[in-house]
């Protein structure tokens, strides 16, 4: 690759995209990299502020952006994850499907140490869709050492930066505790909304069962759920500290391993996971109720992929566990549990 004057570079390849911008109106690529510099283009590039250009000038040992950008991408990427041709000296890298990107954080450090080298992603843990961009994969400079690009490779030949996990088709039920709901005299607005959540992992539900404040009855109400094979199993309301809030205690007795009651995130201080076998009991706070995004929604997506979460999965999430409350919520486009 060399630098000549634009009028000195007819006939010769491009190799950096041109951009053109327009305050407020337009920016895009006017020139292509592998374009063949022609007599005409040489007032639209002077008018584009490129007096000089750099163009193709192979040297061995060296590779191009783009084949760099292609490289990384190809390295980084593992199960449900696809990449672009570059833009502009950037490959994309993209969801197959709909669920949950989990980022190898020590790898991508390490990746990000390589000089020259730039990998930048979406958080761990962040639910996204089929074909959204997760990362970007690009080199610095216009031409890189291709040992530079040997080096990435072999970092990540063992394992992958990104990996996509599916939502699992789960059963599940939702136990909805209260004498106030119970006996009819408030309206149950915790099943609508937690239903809803269901909906958008495909679960099988099992149904709701209504139980008042009486400890013998939300177990009664446990065990029927996990005979139904239910692996994931949502407790609404009691989940405080009053004398008439049991549904920990329940969750305590009906549970082998109690992962935490508490967590470092608002709203959802008094959020509870425990589990029996492979089931997973979750004490939702009252908060879901009335705040859109809570803990539930962090966890909910890592339970839907098989995950089996541990207390020190919780204790992380205290930073970025508040949540600022948008008066037009953004979750999960913010850093919420993150």
């Amino acid at each position: 690759m060399k630098i000549l004057p634009v009028e000195k570079a007819v006939g010769m390849i491009l190799c950096q995209d041109v951009t053109k911008i327009v305050p407020g109106e337009f920016k895009g690529r006017a020139f292509k990299k592998g374009h063949i510099i022609k007599e005409e283009d040489i007032q639209e590039l002077l008018k584009l502020g490129k007096e000089h250009v750099y163009v193709w000038e192979a040297r061995e040992g060296e590779i191009h952006e783009d084949e760099a950008a292609i490289r990384i991408a190809r390295s980084v990427s593992g199960e449900n994850v696809v990449f672009d041709e570059p833009y502009e000296g950037k490959s994309s890298l993209k969801s197959a499907i709909k669920g949950l990107l989990k980022v190898d954080q020590e790898l991508l450090y390490e990746i990000n140490s390589v000089d020259l080298v730039t990998v930048a992603s979406l958080p761990d843990n962040f639910t996204v869709e089929e074909g959204q961009k997760i990362a970007g994969a690009r080199v610095i400079p216009l031409v890189i050492d291709e040992e530079i690009i040997k080096k990435v490779e072999m970092i990540c030949s063992e394992r992958k930066i990104f990996n996509v996990k599916p939502y699992r088709k789960m059963k599940a039920g939702i136990i909805t505790t209260g004498s106030e709901v119970y006996k009819g005299r408030i309206k149950d607005r915790f099943g609508p909304i937690m239903i809803k959540k269901l909906e958008y992992f495909g679960a099988e539900f099992l149904g709701q069962i209504f139980c008042p404040d009486d400890v013998n009855l939300i177990i009664k109400g446990i065990n029927e759920m996990l005979e139904k094979n239910a692996e994931v199993v949502i407790l609404t309301g009691g989940m405080s500290v009053d004398a008439d809030d049991l549904t920990p205690k329940a969750i305590k007795e009906c549970s082998e391993h109690v992962v935490t009651y508490g967590a470092p995130v608002q709203p959802g201080n008094m959020f509870m996971l425990a589990y029996r076998g492979n089931s997973a009991l979750l004490g939702v706070p009252g908060c879901a109720m009335y705040h859109r995004t809570t803990i539930l929604d962090a966890i909910l997506p890592r339970i839907f992929i098989g995950e089996r979460l541990k207390k020190e999965d919780f204790i992380k999430m205290g930073l970025g566990g508040l949540c600022q409350g948008c008066e037009v919520c953004r979750y999960p486009n913010c850093y919420f549990c993150r």
